[in-house]
């Protein structure tokens, strides 16, 4: 499969374009970006091609792997779908239901595969361990926490305009929603949410299965305080997703093949656009949660 990356970010360089280089099934085609100079840089260290031009990109490849924030990702995404490319798309799909509403569209008509990279999905270990609570059901309640510490240290993200305004809950809650939601079903409503210090979040979900969770989700915690942890308990006990050993190159790399599949079988991955829909607009409904709670004047 013929790839394209769009971006030329601090992700960019750390995860798509080593794991789109060393990928036995993808020929990494060329880099476009909205700076020039860093496409031309990036592309020379990776040995492909800098495009100035997207759409000449998109005309030369069978797929792009997007790097770059959700409003722009979805609005790149609907193009390069339109353009008959496969997709590798970054969480959050998009900022708005609207825009991630149009990529689901546009996939569909244009008969794309697509894939949204939340990371936990494409780790071994906490792949297996949500199938399996997924299969054994039962669960009462479910407790997660993301915290990051992105704005409370030297995180090359912390310049990020994008996660400057929109916080935890839209770079970290899909994360989050990204183990919930197989193991305890939809949302049906958010009856709750709440602001911490700094930029944290407290979410309360309602399931369709009748469950119940709660998600802490910062980029401002302590460096020592930061981390993931998600706890389940129900009728067979108590049990917490497991840590994974592997980089995110390698993850991705996982996502690739997953893309790669699902191109190959016509067969749509779990976390493909519709799922990065569904995550957009539990988060929408969370923010305008967030919204009515804040005191006024």
């Amino acid at each position: 499969m013929r790839i394209g990356l769009l971006g030329t970010g601090p992700w960019a360089k750390t995860a798509h374009a080593p794991a789109l280089t060393a990928h036995p099934e993808l020929e990494f085609v060329g880099v476009w970006g909205r700076r020039p100079q860093a496409a031309k840089e990036l592309a020379d260290r990776h040995r492909t091609r800098a495009y100035d031009d997207v759409d000449a990109l998109l005309a030369d490849v069978d797929a792009v792997a997007v790097a770059l924030p959700p409003a722009v990702q979805a609005e790149l995404a609907v193009r390069a779908a339109r353009a008959d490319c496969h997709l590798l798309l970054d969480k959050p799909l998009a900022t708005t239901a609207d825009q991630a509403r149009a990529v689901v569209e546009a996939v569909r008509e244009a008969g794309t595969a697509s894939v949204v990279f939340f990371t936990t999905r494409f780790q071994p270990e906490p792949e297996a361990w949500i199938a399996e609570q997924a299969q054994r059901g039962g669960w009462f309640t479910a407790r997660a926490q993301w915290l990051g510490a992105v704005f409370t240290t030297d995180s090359p993200f912390a310049a990020s305009p994008w996660r400057r305004e929109k916080g935890a809950l839209w770079d970290v809650g899909p994360h989050a929603l990204s183990v919930v939601l197989p193991v305890l079903g939809d949302v049906r409503r958010v009856p709750a949410a709440a602001p911490g210090p700094g930029d944290t979040v407290h979410l309360v979900l309602e399931h369709t299965s009748g469950a119940s969770s709660t998600l802490t989700l910062s980029l401002t915690a302590p460096a020592a305080a930061a981390g993931s942890a998600v706890e389940l308990r129900g009728e067979s006990g108590v049990t917490v997703l497991p840590h994974s050993p592997h980089s995110v190159v390698e993850s991705l790399t996982r996502a690739a093949d997953a893309l790669c599949a699902a191109a190959r079988t016509g067969r749509p991955h779990p976390c493909d656009a519709a799922f990065g829909l569904r995550v957009t607009e539990i988060l929408t409904e969370a923010e305008d949660v967030l919204r009515r709670s804040a005191p006024h004047g």
